[in-house]
């Protein structure tokens, strides 16, 4: 018990005299104004705020629009413009446009509602299609980053895979706490392996429709690029080339089909 208070007497003591330190401190710096310099006062601020409207009329488009047939609007972002742009910008940019985005398709919803027109319906294709480059041109930069880092793409590996009808599609890969001969639950949702005649008969068919889509594609664009030359003979090459890639152009010429205004060579 004595030792208890000794120790006790020991602490105050110190304590005491931390406190007349800093009292003496304190009283000579009150005491020499000369050496008193006066710091301004900073305010930092780590909370950004958009503007004061914060209720459901987020949701909607401007009363200044409504009941228009038309409303201008831009073009979607394009990969080269969003390349120019540092993280943060496109960060701030990807919520602009998913904002937009939901404001879009409620306002579509209200107008169907009414019955009434949704004025310039392809905006919502233009914010999509930006939304999508804008996260083309992220991926390009974490693929360049990892790859100058640790050689990789760092993105999930997925590999082809056969289902059990037979047809191919993309398996993501992933981590499983078990390993693949003990985890019954993903071998029962996932079989990589077909057979049987019934399988084969389907594989067999659903090549056959396939086979069907692609000839019935190429002649409906042979007939069309046969009317187009039959009517235009001044008509673009290489636009058609572009637009109907299934088509032999050259040798379209020389049919009965194109025949009309065009010039023989």
């Amino acid at each position: 018990m004595a030792t208890f208070m000794q120790v006790v007497q020991i602490s105050k003591s110190i304590t005491k005299l931390f406190t007349n330190l800093s009292l003496s401190q304190n009283v000579n710096a009150m005491c020499s104004p000369v050496f008193i310099r006066r710091v301004p006062t900073i305010h930092y601020s780590f909370i950004h705020t958009t503007s004061g409207r914060n209720d459901l009329m987020e949701f909607f488009d401007d009363p200044k629009n409504w009941g228009k047939d038309k409303v201008k609007v831009g073009r979607s972002w394009k990969k080269e413009e969003l390349r120019l742009k540092n993280n943060e910008e496109l960060h701030k940019l990807w919520f602009v446009l998913l904002k937009e985005r939901n404001m879009l398709l409620t306002m579509e919803e209200a107008y169907k509602q009414e019955w009434k027109y949704f004025p310039n319906p392809e905006r919502i294709d233009k914010v999509e299609d930006s939304m999508s480059n804008l996260e083309s041109v992220v991926r390009e930069r974490n693929k360049a980053y990892h790859l100058l880092e640790t050689g990789t793409t760092g993105e999930q590996p997925a590999v082809l895979k056969f289902s059990q009808l037979g047809l191919r599609y993309v398996y993501q890969m992933q981590q499983h706490t078990m390993p693949k001969s003990v985890n019954t639950m993903w071998r029962k949702k996932y079989k990589f392996s077909y057979g049987g005649y019934a399988v084969h008969k389907f594989l067999r068919l659903y090549r056959e429709k396939l086979w069907n889509q692609k000839r019935k594609l190429r002649n409906r664009q042979k007939n069309q690029v046969a009317t187009l030359l039959r009517i235009f003979p001044n008509l673009d090459m290489e636009a058609v080339k572009e637009k109907y890639p299934l088509v032999d152009i050259e040798k379209l010429k020389e049919s009965k089909k194109s025949e009309g205004y065009y010039p023989r060579d």
